[in-house]
């Protein structure tokens, strides 16, 4: 995922998407938790996702104002 692909999208797509990658961590979490986890590189590329897209939707805001 990229940012310039992010910053195309407006706020409700974000939002939409961001709840889908929070939906995949907590997935994510409880396999590694249970010790059934194949891919754990996984986790570190779902957060710096989620990262992006928080720092998109923040821009946006701070744009607006």
């Amino acid at each position: 995922m990229k940012v310039s692909e992010l910053r195309n999208k407006n706020s409700e797509e974000l939002a939409k998407e961001l709840m889908e990658l929070r939906k995949e961590q907590f997935n994510l979490r409880m396999q590694q938790a249970t010790g059934q986890l194949s891919r754990p590189d996984q986790v570190g590329k779902v957060r710096r996702n989620i990262a992006r897209i928080k720092t998109v939707l923040n821009e946006q805001k701070a744009g607006e104002q």
